[in-house]
């Protein structure tokens, strides 16, 4: 019998990623998509296969976390074994922007996807992608028993879904975990986040295509990893005896200016001459330092991170010159 798996956010980078690791494992994938005028699935087009194809392993399916009637009809004809919930407005400083719609996905969107699981009494094991930006202001090292104090309207609406799965858990006896994943980037992270900004500037810069490099806050602290080893993780969460939350991070920090200057170092370049300030990109409540102890996630999932900041940094310059060299 193959394992069937659901999969919301299937098209942003942690779906991709999460899919390629369960189609390898021998898993019959189905994710979410919201319906778009222009395709929206680069991330898994090279997943992707027709309708006509033997033995198909990989399917999508419009819905919208807004719609809580069509998870239940998906869910319910699906019959999936596990749940990966990644979907949501996870842009941090656009959630100030938008917060009610901020709420509406990242928060409500996690409510509509349990209370369908409940509602159809779907035996499934559950994975709800929580964010440490729900510990916010709280000092590091951050771990499974730190107080939460979120500085912005994703890291609240994180937080009401990270509750709202341990409510079903504790109130319907659903195997719904948490994974509490710190800040983790890959060459597929979108271009407007902070990561993916500076090594993509970086490349176009080394390529003669750009002059200049546009930041704000560069002194904050991240521990940041690799997207494809913390899909690991959530996979491992779900195969654990029992249901619990996982923080799942490298216990590394790195500030914005360690990343730009490890970035315009690989391709041999001074980066104070090419990087300028622009408060627009400052968050109105900014969060400091974000640091990490997985350590529970080493003792009972045996992960642990194997890919730091400096290599992360290469693999993400590198494959930006890659494809702007291809694409010339």
């Amino acid at each position: 019998m193959v394992k069937k798996a659901f999969v919301t956010g299937i098209t942003g980078q942690d779906g991709s990623y999460l899919a390629e690791l369960l189609l390898a494992k021998g898993y019959e994938v189905h994710g979410l998509i919201r319906r778009a005028s222009t395709f929206n699935t680069r991330r898994i087009d090279h997943l992707y296969e027709g309708p006509q194809a033997e033995d198909k392993r990989l399917f999508l399916h419009y819905g919208d976390l807004t719609d809580g009637s069509r998870l239940v009809t998906l869910l319910a004809s699906i019959q999936p074994a596990e749940v990966y919930h990644l979907a949501a407005q996870s842009h941090v400083r656009v959630s100030f922007d938008e917060p009610e719609y901020t709420g509406d996905t990242t928060g409500m969107g996690t409510t509509r996807l349990l209370e369908a699981i409940r509602m159809i009494g779907l035996d499934c094991r559950f994975y709800q992608a929580s964010s440490s930006e729900m510990f916010g202001a709280t000092p590091p090292p951050q771990n499974e028993e730190t107080p939460f104090y979120p500085r912005s309207p994703y890291g609240a609406a994180k937080l009401y879904g990270y509750w709202m799965t341990r409510n079903y858990r504790e109130a319907y006896d659903m195997f719904a975990v948490n994974g509490i994943l710190f800040n983790h980037e890959s060459p597929r992270r979108g271009e407007t986040f902070v990561t993916r900004k500076i090594s993509r500037a970086v490349a176009r810069i080394k390529l003669g295509l750009d002059q200049r490099l546009y930041l704000g806050n560069l002194n904050a602290c991240r521990d940041w990893g690799y997207a494809p080893e913390y899909v690991e993780a959530m996979w491992r969460m779900l195969q654990h005896d029992t249901p619990a939350d996982y923080v799942v991070a490298t216990g590394t920090s790195y500030s914005v200016k360690d990343f730009v200057t490890l970035a315009f170092d690989h391709v041999g370049l001074d980066w104070e001459q090419y990087v300028d300030h622009d408060a627009r990109y400052e968050r109105p409540t900014e969060v400091d330092s974000l640091i990490g102890d997985a350590a529970k996630a080493n003792s009972e999932l045996g992960w642990k991170a194997q890919v730091h900041v400096p290599e992360l940094v290469r693999i993400m310059v590198d494959a930006d010159l890659a494809a702007l060299t291809q694409e010339d």
